[in-house]
């Protein structure tokens, strides 16, 4: 489903990594986030590529689509 997002049990203690890079998808996610555009996350990190951080936001929007019930009925 993903290509350019890895998994490793020995690398960066298994989490979402970016093509077998030690560049976490969160990471990624966070810089966009805090507001750094495609450009100077690539100006910042030369390995990695646009595609690469599409495919980070597209990996985390899939990660957010679960549903959540509150829960109902009275507590004693």
């Amino acid at each position: 489903m993903y290509d350019r997002i890895t998994f490793s049990p020995d690398m960066m203690g298994g989490r979402a990594c970016i093509r077998g890079m030690r560049i976490t998808v969160s990471h990624v996610v966070n810089m966009l986030a805090n507001g750094m555009s495609v450009d100077e996350i690539v100006a910042e990190y030369p390995d990695l590529e646009p595609e690469d951080i599409r495919e980070s936001l597209q990996y985390a929007a899939y990660l957010t689509r679960d549903e959540v019930w509150p829960a109902t009925g009275t507590h004693a």
